[in-house]
């Protein structure tokens, strides 16, 4: 790999550069291979129909191109090929292939930024010398096989984890009905968990501080869920959603969580809300009454508190690790008598 292919001193490089084009060189190490096709022969390089290819690209989340630009290449051509071995195969309908590729390119498009993120802060980490454009694509070639690696193997080990509890499911007495009737909603704990006053804390630190705010929420949240067999959903900013099978390990969560960020100085206060009931889940997210409340609660909890609905306090109901006080009906969006239950550990509890 030449100095001149890898820094793309070129008038023509710098202009594709700045229209959002890779340099060729960066092409050839992502992709294999240099944009050589149009929507048209990609089409027909694939077996697919234009407008299907137009589709797919835009779910991805890549941006619009005209159909005479040659923009596609030769892995699009396999990865479409790939979409429709799946599809004869009867594993997907071009309908969920599509909303396959929406969850795929919005995840993933997070996973990438980060990892040119991380590549472009290790290329700078000397502020007196330039970047070398040569050299950082040497160091990516080299990192490249690592990611993937990486990224592979945390997968098949969500397939294996996941691939568990669908066959315990399967295994219950009436599994496989319940599956057939409702496809992916069953009866679940929702909680969503957020930092007080988030937004007043912004305003006086720098991006350095909150990158560190950021991270230690990120980090006591993913470890607190985990241990208590819990899912991240996601996390929005200043908030976490997740989800657990049982209202009691979703409690235990929320409740965990409440005490750990007390004992940190810099983190500030959390409150959560938790909801129990019919949950869709679907390419990763979930949906549905419980998700929302989970929310309303939480915008109308008070630091350290945890606050659940009717539904969970009723799984609750008789258990001595948890006290349960009924508060005053709040009047939220889409809900104008939300009948809120104050959450705590029982006495003798931790």
């Amino acid at each position: 790999m030449s100095a001149g292919a890898g820094a793309g001193n070129g008038d023509g490089d710098e202009d594709k550069a700045q229209a959002g084009e890779p340099h060729p060189a960066v092409e050839e190490l992502l992709l294999g291979g240099g944009r050589a096709y149009t929507r048209q022969e990609i089409a027909e390089r694939a077996g697919v129909g234009p407008e299907r290819t137009r589709q797919i690209w835009r779910a991805l989340g890549f941006a619009a191109v005209d159909d005479d630009a040659r923009v596609f290449t030769d892995a699009d051509a396999e990865a479409l090929r790939a979409g429709e071995r799946l599809i004869a195969a009867g594993l997907i309908t071009e309908e969920s292939e599509t909303m396959m590729a929406r969850a795929l390119g919005h995840h993933l498009s997070r996973l990438a930024e980060w990892q040119i993120h991380a590549l472009w802060t290790w290329a700078g980490r000397d502020p007196a010398r330039p970047v070398d454009g040569a050299a950082l694509l040497e160091h990516a070639a080299v990192l490249l096989p690592e990611m993937e690696l990486l990224q592979r193997h945390v997968w098949r080990r969500h397939l294996a984890a996941y691939a568990g509890r669908a066959l315990a499911g399967a295994a219950a007495p009436g599994g496989h009905a319940e599956a057939r009737q409702s496809g992916d909603v069953r009866e679940r704990a929702v909680g969503f968990t957020d930092m007080v006053g988030y937004t007043r804390m912004t305003r006086g630190l720098d991006s350095t501080a909150l990158g560190r705010v950021l991270d230690r929420f990120e980090t006591l949240t993913g470890d607190v869920v985990a241990e208590g067999r819990g899912r991240v959903v996601k996390t929005i900013g200043d908030e976490v959603l997740y989800v657990c099978e049982s209202a009691t390990s979703a409690a235990d969560i929320a409740l965990e969580l409440t005490a750990r960020a007390e004992a940190e100085p810099d983190l500030p206060r959390l409150r959560t809300g938790l909801a129990h009931g019919p949950v869709l889940s679907r390419f990763g997210d979930v949906y549905g009454s419980a998700v929302n409340i989970a929310a309303r609660l939480t915008a109308v909890a008070r630091p350290e508190t945890v606050l659940v609905n009717t539904e969970l306090a009723g799984e609750l109901a008789g258990d001595t690790s948890y006290t349960l006080k009924v508060l005053r009906p709040v009047s939220v969006r889409g809900y104008s008598r939300l009948r809120p239950v104050l959450l705590r550990r029982g006495r003798g509890e931790g």
